[in-house]
């Protein structure tokens, strides 16, 4: 089996990797929805992977793993890797998973990330009434991530927040749909605000977490979604205020998505100074740029996103090791989407017992539902996903419906 065309369209708010080979066997994978239109990138790769046999998946990922790095090229690596896999299963006629070393789970826990609703406001009672309504949702999650501070839009809402101005372009507050929607421009850079929280942000971030907890109780777990842009010692005060809280983990404090390094030593100083657990990992490419993380014990809990690592054989690497240092995993993906959430489901399957859930990546738009065929319906169910045995992914496209929304230009994607 050789590859012979390597393609890429963006449906709705994600681009789609397709790897099409000389047997008739393809294989898909999703760059996560933020990336914003990377078909240049992906393309960019198709010289290395034309008539490569696609069931050799480290081989042809010697090729051009070195040639990735953090965001947003590694997520067009990330993409090709699932895309190599799901081929390798169709092939075999065997589910992913076997191929990674076979299931230890039956079903794999999902943390909610992406079934949300919209914000009232900054206030405590708002988080409260917010949370509310996630505990209610007919996921049952048992765990829920909640943005706050710098994630947030209390820089923008709570006045004297932090010693800093909010920039121009943040003068409102975008939905999920408008902000996967908008283009970047040369003022929109991500997660631009970064400084140190005055007397009142700070016990405001705190009694939003309280009213949060007082909802949530001890059936729901709280993660706490922070940065990028703490600084580390608001970060160890705020961590060590909430100790009574028995949250599940602060993620992303004073780095995080499009943070390009991983500053290891920054965040074994908080670590080591809090009972909180500390969480970090979405932004990262590769395991070598997790090895300091794992061997410094920086960090107690790591979240490598499949979808940005290099793929699901480097996630499950990173786990692995992690496992041998004690450290648990949680992986990132809330905007992972539907191909997303099968390379997820694949790969947790196979993890170690340090694994703890996947973040739930849902679809942007809804339609996207009526497009892929092979997910189960409901597709969870008390936080838990059963995992499906169909060979590859498991999840395919339906053609017939998906082909109203590609652009002109990707009209012979599925030829």
């Amino acid at each position: 089996m050789k590859i012979v065309d390597l393609k890429c369209a963006v449906i709705g708010h994600s681009p789609i990797v397709r790897i099409v080979t000389d047997e008739g066997i393809y294989g898909h994978g999703e760059i996560e929805a933020t990336k914003y239109f990377l078909k240049p990138q992906v393309l960019f790769y198709k010289p290395y992977l034309i008539g490569e046999d696609p069931t050799n998946v480290e081989s042809v990922m010697r090729k051009i793993r070195r040639l990735g790095s953090f965001k947003p090229w590694g997520s067009a690596v990330s993409a090709i890797e699932i895309a190599l896999w799901d081929i390798a299963g169709k092939a075999a006629g065997i589910p992913v998973y076997k191929l990674l070393g076979g299931k230890v789970r039956d079903k794999v826990r999902a943390y909610n990330g992406g079934v949300r609703f919209p914000m009232t406001g900054s206030e405590p009672e708002d988080y409260a009434e917010n949370v509310a309504k996630m505990k209610a949702s007919p996921e049952g999650f048992s765990i829920i991530k909640q943005g706050i501070g710098f994630h947030s839009a209390m820089p923008l809402q709570v006045p004297d927040f932090f010693f800093g101005e909010v920039p121009e372009q943040e003068s409102q507050v975008w939905s999920i749909e408008e902000f996967l929607s908008r283009r970047p421009t040369q003022k929109d850079p991500p997660h631009p605000n970064r400084g140190l929280l005055t007397e009142r942000g700070m016990k405001h971030v705190i009694a939003c977490v309280e009213a949060m907890k007082d909802v949530l109780g001890d059936e729901v777990g709280l993660a706490l979604d922070c940065g990028p842009g703490w600084m580390p010692t608001d970060i160890i005060r705020f961590a060590k205020a909430v100790e009574p809280l028995n949250l599940m983990w602060l993620e992303d404090t004073f780095t995080g998505d499009y943070s390009p390094y991983v500053l290891a030593d920054i965040y074994r100083d908080i670590t080591t100074s809090t009972s909180t657990p500390i969480h970090t990992g979405e932004q990262i490419y590769l395991r070598q740029n997790f090895k300091e993380l794992i061997e410094n014990h920086a960090v107690n809990i790591i979240g490598p996103d499949p979808a940005d690592i290099g793929g699901i054989a480097e996630l499950k690497w990173v786990a692995e090791y992690a496992d041998l240092h004690g450290i648990l995993i949680a992986p990132h993906g809330i905007f992972d989407g539907l191909f997303g959430l099968a390379a997820h489901v694949q790969v947790a399957a196979t993890l170690p017992q340090n694994f703890i859930g996947f973040e739930y990546p849902v679809a942007h738009p809804d339609w996207w539902y009526e497009i892929v065929e092979g997910l189960p319906n409901p597709i969870v169910q008390n936080s838990l996903i059963e995992v499906w045995d169909a060979p590859g992914l498991g999840v395919d496209f339906n053609i017939d419906k998906a082909q109203k929304y590609l652009s002109e230009e990707d009209k012979d994607y599925f030829d």
